[in-house]
């Protein structure tokens, strides 16, 4: 037992670690000597068939309460969900910090819904002060705006933050966690749990690799207008200069966020965000041993990444199995009845715009890059066939109010039934859906 709880290269001592390591070795010897102290022979043998069960158990117990991440890595091609390498992909592990990206997540909607705005003020409470670090040391009674929160979130990985933003949105960091495992199971983290908004140790806490791959592709296609953010390489907050924990930010050629995270429990986790020649990719890593080798790591994967997008591309040019047709709009029959001539609807071509049969829509993406949206739809077609037949696929730019173009992918001119039924086969299979009813001035489409 000695040998199993001392030598470097065992188990327990890797698991366990040096304090506790010498803990046991003295606990040893302690018993030991009483061992040796007692005169009743039937006593002492029961004791010393103990000692090796209470061992056991005692470092059964620490290793319940410690950290033995273990490694998992996914690699996710973000145009359209296909996974291009894993590694324990669905073993659930701790998410640490990651935990912020469903934090920011839930924040976001909040600024989307109008609940909060930029520059709103969030009030710090005790629970919020009393936070361990990583904080930004607020006291109770401070204040701090939601644009600041959302700073302090992807750059120092303020737990103290992270509590304002959950009370602020829950009203009791508990409740609001308990929103978050909700909305994390809408977007297809089948594996996660929340009990907190910072992701400060809780045995209860978990995630996987592949499920904060899902998040990360969900906040950048839901919220490209906030996804800046997550490239903030620093932030300065009551004169003090906070740096960005990812440090592939301007060392990796095209990443652009999203978080790190690290708790003894966890070891060193990292999701990471990159985009080269209008493809993105995102891949996770859990357990990392130590910063450096994580990023490192990650520097290894992005690069796979990329080179099998190059290789995937490179099959489907040289494939000579013809790609399924798009689903596209059924022209209306001669006898369908004709527009008034105050509802006639021109485009600028001056060319008459046709009224769909249907109007509700499906939106399956939308994306800084028009290809992109193209593709999404060439799968949610082959995936959704039937239930599209009578839908036209569209992509639609949509320019915000920060100046970003996005491109909206749509399936238009639907039954209410036939898009929610299109939805749960495009969820089925992973793809992002919502269904959305038109307005009036999307209901008209050139034939042309």
């Amino acid at each position: 037992m000695n040998f199993l709880l001392l030598t470097p290269d065992s188990f327990l001592f890797h698991k366990v670690g040096i304090l506790d390591s010498f803990i046991c070795f003295y606990l040893i010897i302690y018993w030991g000597e009483a061992l040796i102290s007692l005169k009743n022979y039937s006593l002492k043998l029961f004791i010393f068939i103990l000692i090796p069960f209470a061992l056991v158990a005692g470092s059964q117990f620490v290793l319940s309460n410690k950290s033995y991440a273990g490694y998992a890595s996914i690699i996710v091609d973000a145009d359209n969900g296909r996974v291009l390498r894993s590694r324990n992909a669905d073993t659930r592990n701790f998410p640490a910090s990651l935990t912020k990206i469903m934090t920011l997540y839930m924040t976001f909607e909040a600024l989307e819904t109008g609940r909060l705005k930029m520059n709103s003020r969030l009030k710090v409470s005790k629970r919020a002060e009393g936070q361990t670090p990583s904080k930004l040391g607020l006291k109770r009674g401070d204040t701090i705006s939601v644009k600041h929160s959302i700073l302090a979130l992807v750059t120092k990985s303020a737990n103290d933050v992270a509590t304002v933003l959950a009370e602020a949105l829950g009203g009791t960091e508990w409740e609001f966690a308990q929103k978050m495992t909700l909305r994390a199971r809408s977007l297809g983290m089948k594996k996660t749990t929340f009990l907190n908004a910072s992701g400060l140790p809780n045995r209860r806490q978990l995630s996987t690799a592949r499920d904060m791959a899902t998040l990360a592709v969900a906040i950048y296609n839901d919220f490209p207008q906030y996804y800046h953010f997550f490239s903030s390489k620093n932030f300065r907050f009551r004169g003090i200069k906070h740096k960005n924990h990812n440090n592939l930010l301007g060392f990796y050629r095209g990443v652009d966020g999203i978080k790190t995270g690290y708790t003894r429990s966890s070891g060193f986790n990292l999701v990471a965000s990159a985009e080269r020649s209008g493809r993105r990719i995102i891949a996770v890593v859990f357990g990392g041993k130590t910063a450096k080798r994580r990023d490192r790591h990650m520097k290894d994967l992005l690069d796979k990444g990329f080179s099998r997008i190059v290789e995937y591309d490179r099959e489907r040019k040289l494939s000579k199995v013809a790609q399924v047709p798009l689903p596209h709009f059924r022209p209306l029959s001669q006898g369908a009845k004709t527009l008034k001539e105050t509802d006639q609807i021109h485009d600028k071509d001056k060319t008459i715009l046709t009224r769909l049969e249907g109007h509700w829509a499906i939106q399956v993406g939308a994306f800084r890059n028009e290809n992109s949206a193209s593709r999404i739809l060439r799968r949610a077609g082959r995936v959704a066939a039937q239930t599209l037949e009578n839908g036209v696929a569209t992509v639609t730019s949509v320019t915000l109010k920060n100046g970003i173009v996005l491109y909206r992918a749509r399936f238009s001119g639907l039954k209410l039934l036939s898009a929610k039924r299109a939805c749960v086969a495009l969820k089925v299979s992973e793809i992002p859906c919502v269904v959305v009813r038109l307005e009036r001035s999307e209901i008209y489409i050139s034939l042309k």
